[in-house]
Order: C-alpha cells, then structure tokens, then sequence
C-alpha cells in the first residue's frame, strides 16, 4: 500500500518549492498543504491538480500498487 502524502513531499521537497507557494496554487491555506503530505489517501480531483502543479503523474503509483490476476 502506498501512501500518497509522502510521495508528494518527497516530489515537492526535491523541486525546492515552499508550502506558501503550492497552497497558492491550490488555492488553500498553507497548514493544508501539511495536512496532505501526512495523508494516506486522497481525491483523485486534488491529486489531478497536484499532479499538473508538480508536473508529475502521481496516479502511476496506484497503477504500478495493483496486482490483477486473470
């Protein structure tokens, strides 16, 4: 099971932005932007947009998480 919250930080933290800046972006205050870095999950509408902030597909965790048998 992956958790979402930290692979965000670790993405955002390796692009040097701060909190102020991406709760800018996501229209937010910033003490949300710590809130979702310590979640497990999140909406798919939410991760869309970090992912298109961030300029990285977050969803490929979830697909790469999954094990389909036939």
């Amino acid at each position: 099971m992956i958790h979402i919250g930290n692979i965000i930080k670790k993405k955002f933290d390796e692009q040097g932005l701060s909190a102020s800046w991406l709760a800018k972006q996501l229209c937010c205050d910033r003490t949300n932007i710590y809130s979702i870095f310590k979640r497990e999950s999140i909406d798919t509408m939410l991760l869309t947009k970090i992912s298109e902030i961030l300029k990285h597909d977050f969803f490929k965790y979830y697909s790469e998480d999954i094990n389909i048998q036939d």
